[in-house]
């Protein structure tokens, strides 16, 4: 029996050395890699994942634009596993994350740079893009303001809208983590460079959704990043009044409705809109009615909800209905 374990442990860290040195992950710069060719079969390829935030934005852009893609869909953990340390995948994208928008075998890395580049490779680049200076100065701000930003975006929830959404996806990241195996989590803890994902999502596989209420570090976070998303939402409904609607910049649907959409539906997923779309927000009311009848959010998000995701939602709204505990701690009533 000890030569066995011995032997065992021998192969596992023979394995693991060789894992390592073919899934090594690294930060990416955004933006076009030219001096990059990857394998592709269309001008436009696009590998992203239906939970992923940033793949939501890149899909609506693109049926904005009306630009025909081949879908390459990469599993997340939230979705099933850590396809995003493959290595067929790092391959495509040594920084281990999606969407990778691709042009005639060429990667643009990061969302916000991957709509400005197929807005300005369209057939039509004034589309989605003002010509008037200040009006691109206001879409340009609301870019930055539905994007995330950095490695460790909860440090900036007050920045961007997009930074705040992460600690108020924690709860359908506990819903839908319970039915992921262990093993396939400790992937991450193994080989990807943000360990602290994967302790994030052991975490919660630990505790589970019912038990979030007693993890008070996430509990802060929740509450921490919901003040900050109703400040973004204020000034939503400033700039929207100031506008006249029905977008940011008034009557052109743009980049920054791109962006701001998918902020929406990440918290519908969450079950939050209740607490954000109040009445002192008529414009910013009007306006999610507005994007979910474009054609983009049909084909960019409704047709791509996850089984995980949908079932995670309910989850959560059940147990607020039967479990007083998590509904305070959830909405701090």
């Amino acid at each position: 029996m000890g030569t066995f374990a011995l032997v065992l442990a021998a192969v596992l860290v023979v394995w693991y050395l060789w894992e390592s040195q073919h899934r090594k992950t690294r930060a990416m710069s955004g933006g076009l890699h030219a001096d990059i060719t990857l394998r592709h079969e269309q001008e436009w390829e696009l590998y992203h994942n239906d939970f992923s935030l940033c793949s939501k934005k890149s899909r609506v852009c693109l049926a904005e634009l009306d630009i025909p893609y081949k879908s390459h869909h990469i599993d997340l953990i939230e979705t099933g596993s850590y396809e995003t340390l493959s290595r067929h995948y790092l391959k495509v994208n040594p920084g281990a994350i999606v969407p990778v928008l691709v042009h005639n075998g060429h990667p643009i890395y990061e969302s916000h740079d991957q709509l400005e580049y197929a807005a300005a490779h369209s057939a039509n680049p004034d589309l989605l893009v003002p010509q008037d200076a200040a009006k691109r100065e206001v879409m340009d701000y609301w870019v930055h303001k539905s994007s995330l930003i950095g490695d460790d975006p909860i440090a900036a929830v007050d920045e961007t809208a997009g930074n705040a959404v992460p600690g108020l996806t924690t709860p359908i990241f506990a819903a839908m983590v319970k039915h992921i195996p262990t093993h396939r989590i400790l992937t991450g803890l193994l080989f990807h460079r943000l360990k602290v994902r994967a302790v994030f999502f052991l975490a919660l596989k630990l505790f589970g959704l019912k038990n979030l209420s007693k993890m008070k570090p996430v509990i802060a976070l929740l509450h921490n990043s919901k003040k900050a998303m109703q400040a973004h939402f204020d000034e939503l409904e400033a700039a929207l009044a100031k506008s006249g609607g029905p977008w940011i910049v008034g009557d052109q649907f743009t980049l920054a409705d791109v962006g701001v959409m998918v902020i929406f539906d990440r918290l519908r997923e969450g079950d939050w809109l209740d607490e954000f779309l109040i009445d002192a927000r008529p414009n910013v009311r009007a306006y999610w009615t507005a994007l979910q009848e474009r054609p983009s959010y049909q084909a960019g998000i409704a047709n791509h909800m996850h089984p995980m995701v949908t079932h995670g939602t309910q989850a959560i709204i059940e147990l607020k209905q039967t479990d007083a505990n998590f509904k305070t701690a959830m909405t701090g009533t």
